[in-house]
């Protein structure tokens, strides 16, 4: 997931942050004269301030969330933001509890062999939501349709732990030899590669959910559409207006619809995060997934308890275009770039919500791992860093006379605005020009599948609570996610020798090894570990601050306008 280019400019002399964009010699009472104005338009939104009349005796949700989804098909799904309304529409043979943690889901209990590598997964008794028995064939359909080279499913590589998974999505074998078998109705068997001990919380990730095969059959990729998306979790698609909101209403065919809450949820588009801090504020929104990070002491005295922060297992990074920009195929201006990054400025003055500087690309807390992988230069002074810088670039033939150029393209969030200016300047520092293009978010991820970038800034949330969820990302085979075609066997052996590792504590050093190969070829340049933010009225109840940053709908409720707080 990304983080975003600059809205605001930066005096790299004294690296101040002027939020009007105007020259220091503006007099003051210009802009007093602005602020005040500023404060009157605020008014005069607080005046006009509306939400969707909610059906008498129905508990409705508006619900801030980031960017519109790209689709619904959780076979195609890439975002964070689509995850979200994926997961309330449909459910795998787990899920999450409010903390986080997993759950059982559409399998009520499941079973392993001694050797860890086949998995019986017995289902409960589950209907889609036009009344159609849930079925272990659907999860079979599901993986074999995730799988074929044809689908060109992006998180396919999750489900290459299936027995003949990769021959498969290579072309190599034919969808029917897939470890995945539907042994009657309710019971499905799966065999895998190699023993994967964290597959409930795997199964948690929307590549592992099933799709309705009488649907998909019918309508092909179409499926996905109003109208004719069919779900099986607590909530199904009523209707989608691109650009205004999504709208979902409780499924009354889910197995556990009586202990379902809320009604119906509206799913708003929200880039701009600080208008979306005043929708929130004026009652327009019930909660925002995220708000600005320079924010958050502002908010806790503007809005108190509506800002949210916790720790979790996510990482921001930089891209480079290795394949098709030949600077970046040179290490040495690689690490140069990375050096150069101020990163406690970033976390410390910038973002300031708890960030820490990332100096690896795992990060702490994670389960099954031992913390020690960092880049080489981690301990030099930012100083040192930035004179080591001058002096690679210099290696590499890049001079005053010559500098080097690229273009950074980042999805438009005010974060990510905020910290590439940042960047900027210090690569302004060492001699380097970089242009600063913003996308929607769906563009610009589409933008690096497609190789169609030479920088780009982006997050990782882990998909489960392992480091292999980072870690193999950068695969040789890991496909269009491998944003800078990170290549290195010794890499990819030592991820495979963990893979068939039964010691946890074995395959931890195996694992930190591999870490430390890669961040010594500077495959990617860490910036900071995430830190969850999000804005909920006090009047929502379910929601648990937890590291995976999920919160299912099916756990949440609304307490009576009057006992909120504002609204």
């Amino acid at each position: 997931m990304a983080i975003p280019p600059a809205a605001f400019p930066v005096d790299k002399r004294t690296r101040r942050w002027d939020l009007w964009g105007m020259p220091a010699s503006l007099t003051a009472s210009v802009r007093l004269f602005a602020a005040a104005a500023l404060a009157l338009s605020l008014t005069g939104c607080r005046e006009t301030a509306q939400r969707p009349a909610c059906p008498a005796g129905q508990v409705c949700l508006e619900y801030g969330n980031g960017s519109d989804p790209a689709t619904l098909d959780p076979q195609q799904s890439n975002l964070v933001d689509e995850s979200v309304v994926i997961g309330d529409l449909m459910m795998g043979l787990t899920t999450n509890a409010p903390d986080g943690s997993t759950l059982p889901g559409m399998a009520a209990s499941w079973a392993v062999s001694p050797d860890g590598l086949t998995w019986t997964f017995r289902l409960r008794d589950a209907v889609w939501s036009d009344g159609v028995p849930v079925t272990a064939d659907d999860f079979v359909y599901a993986y074999r349709r995730i799988l074929k080279p044809e689908t060109a499913a992006i998180y396919a590589y999750l489900v290459t732990i299936l027995k003949n998974g990769r021959a498969i999505n290579e072309g190599k074998a034919a969808p029917e030899t897939l470890g995945a078998r539907a042994v009657d109705a309710h019971t499905l068997e799966l065999r895998l590669e190699h023993p994967v001990p964290y597959l409930p919380g795997l199964a948690k990730h929307h590549s592992f959910f099933p799709v309705p095969r009488h649907v998909v059959a019918r309508w092909g990729d179409g499926w996905s559409q109003p109208g004719r998306y069919v779900s099986n979790g607590p909530y199904r698609l009523v209707s989608w207006r691109l650009g205004d909101y999504l709208r979902v209403e409780k499924n009354p065919r889910f197995f556990d619809a009586a202990k379902v809450c809320v009604d119906r949820i509206d799913y708003y588009p929200t880039t701009d995060a600080v208008a979306a801090e005043r929708r929130v504020a004026l009652g327009e929104l019930d909660l925002n997934t995220s708000f600005q990070s320079s924010r958050f002491t502002r908010l806790k005295q503007t809005l108190p308890g509506f800002p949210r922060t916790h720790v979790t297992l996510a990482t921001s990074y930089l891209s480079f275009n290795t394949r098709d920009f030949a600077p970046f195929k040179d290490i040495r201006v690689r690490r140069a770039l990375s050096m150069a990054m101020d990163r406690d400025f970033v976390t410390a003055k910038l973002l300031r919500a708890g960030q820490l500087p990332a100096y690896a690309f795992v990060p702490p807390g994670i389960s099954n791992y031992t913390q020690g992988p960092q880049t080489t230069w981690a301990k030099l002074s930012f100083p040192a860093r930035q004179a080591e810088a001058r002096r690679l670039l210099a290696q590499a033939g890049f001079s005053a006379a010559r500098p080097l150029m690229f273009e950074v393209k980042a999805a438009n969030s005010p974060d990510t605005q905020l910290l590439m200016q940042a960047i900027q300047a210090d690569w302004r520092a060492i001699g380097v020009e970089a242009k600063l293009v913003q996308n929607e978010s769906q563009i610009a991820f589409a933008a690096y599948a497609a190789r169609d970038f030479q920088v780009g800034p982006m997050s990782w949330y882990g998909d489960y609570d392992d480091p292999l969820t980072f870690l193999e990302l950068l695969k040789s085979d890991t496909g269009a996610q491998n944003y800078g075609d990170y290549n290195n066997p010794a890499y990819d052996a030592l991820l495979a020798q963990a893979d068939h590792e039964a010691d946890l504590g074995k395959r931890a050093a195996l694992l930190a090894r591999a870490e430390q190969i890669m961040l010594n070829d500077e495959a990617v340049a860490p910036l900071y570990f995430v830190v969850n933010r999000a804005l909920v009225n006090p009047k929502i109840t379910g929601w648990v601050d937890n590291a995976t940053h999920t919160h299912r709908a099916r756990w949440l409720c609304v307490k009576p306008r009057e006992a909120g707080g504002p609204s």
